[in-house]
């Protein structure tokens, strides 16, 4: 096992109340729109059909203005353990929490957009120091991805998806893993798959809520539920993504709106809370308001709303379609999440899926929205994986 380097920095958050009076001011003095042309009687999903709903932005701006308190969210990360490091001359900020426990296995969890470590802060003690004695603890670190919350912005190209899990690997050594687990969903389950594909030495196994298949794949002998998220993943690619392209074409235009008006961040976030998370209308039906305000805050104050859109410009459907995954993989398809794949598709990348789960609530966000479920999944998804029995080394 590695020793821990020194190269690893204590952080802690504190943003200047400076910082915190111009976010008050500007969400008083933001600019709104007229409302959308196809209002409806809550609830009722089709209310979001041109996006936010003016009446619920302006309801979340005023709360976001006069009640929320960032400082409870600063002081939970603080609790819980910040750390920064340099890996390939850029930044890299972290959450540590270790176990007390001492049959603890490292685990890495890595976030995606729009989302950031703030994901994770209600299941990190939970995943430590378990209440149950017999479910599996971890040695948790979920680092904040290159241009993200606390961790440096790249000034040139290249931090994509292969280069990011090249350094989660350093990173983890100079903490002293040379061997772990690792989980993640969205650009995390992307980086994850990449982490169990090319590190086999390092990663014992994965747990992951995406599971892309390759290309060229048939339906051929998919039953009728797999058709049917075959049909609804390619309807969001090919209908709902246009964040997406935007980003991976051009982060710097919408950048600007994201850095400069906090009302114009919100609304490009919570778009997407609200149409990927497993509710009937508002994602406040299963994810805090104040969750939600620490992720759009965190982006909000560190002015990463460019630099996290570039991970699109430098990773948007790149993920090796030769690359495979030969350690074990715990694989969760949440229903209501935005690409789900079928099983005998997805074990054409992952080859020793050795639990395979499919709840039934749950959408793009299971850590926030399912937390005790999510929890309950990984213990269990990874003790499958770390029961497996491993290739001796030669």
């Amino acid at each position: 096992m590695s020793r821990p380097t020194s190269d690893v920095q204590a952080f802690v958050a504190h943003a200047p109340d400076a910082d915190l009076d111009e976010l008050r001011a500007r969400l008083a003095a933001a600019r709104l729109p007229e409302a959308e042309t196809v209002q409806r009687a809550a609830p009722d999903p089709r209310r979001w059909d041109q996006g936010v709903p003016l009446a619920d932005l302006v309801e979340v701006v005023h709360y976001w203005r006069t009640e929320y308190n960032w400082r409870s969210f600063e002081e939970r990360l603080n609790r819980i353990g910040q750390f920064r490091t340099t890996i390939d001359d850029l930044g890299i900020h972290f959450l540590h929490r270790r176990s007390a426990r001492a049959d603890a296995t490292p685990l890495i969890l890595t976030h995606g957009w729009p989302g950031s470590i703030a994901e994770f802060i209600d299941v990190v003690d939970e995943l430590a120091d378990p209440d149950d004695a017999d479910a599996p603890a971890f040695h948790v670190v979920v680092p904040s991805l290159p241009g993200f919350g606390y961790s440096d912005k790249p000034a040139t190209t290249g931090w994509g998806t292969e280069k990011i899990a090249a350094a989660w690997v350093e990173l983890m050594g100079r903490l002293g893993y040379d061997e772990f687990v690792a989980q993640g969903g969205d650009w995390g389950g992307n980086i994850t798959t990449v982490l169990g594909g090319r590190f086999p030495a390092h990663v014992l196994g994965i747990h992951t809520t995406f599971a892309e298949a390759p290309p060229g794949l048939t339906t051929d002998g998919l039953t009728a539920t797999e058709r049917r998220w075959t049909e609804e993943t390619h309807d969001f690619w090919h209908h709902r993504a246009a964040y997406a392209k935007q980003q991976a074409t051009r982060p710097q235009t919408i950048g600007y709106a994201l850095v400069d008006s906090p009302v114009g961040l919100l609304a490009w976030i919570l778009d997407k809370f609200a149409e990927w998370s497993d509710t009937e209308d508002s994602p406040f039906e299963t994810i805090s308001i104040d969750r939600i305000l620490d992720n759009v805050t965190l982006y909000w104050l560190t002015r990463t709303g460019a630099s996290a859109a570039r991970i699109y410009y430098e990773s948007h459907n790149s993920l090796d379609p030769q690359l495979r995954v030969e350690v074990p993989a715990a694989i969760t398809m949440y229903p209501r999440d935005i690409e789900k794949y079928p099983r005998p598709w997805s074990q054409e990348r992952y080859r020793q899926i050795v639990r395979w789960t499919s709840p039934e609530s749950g959408g793009h966000f299971p850590s926030l929205e399912v937390p005790e479920y999510f929890v309950k999944d990984v213990q269990e998804g990874l003790a499958a994986v770390l029961a497996t029995d491993r290739p001796t080394r030669a």
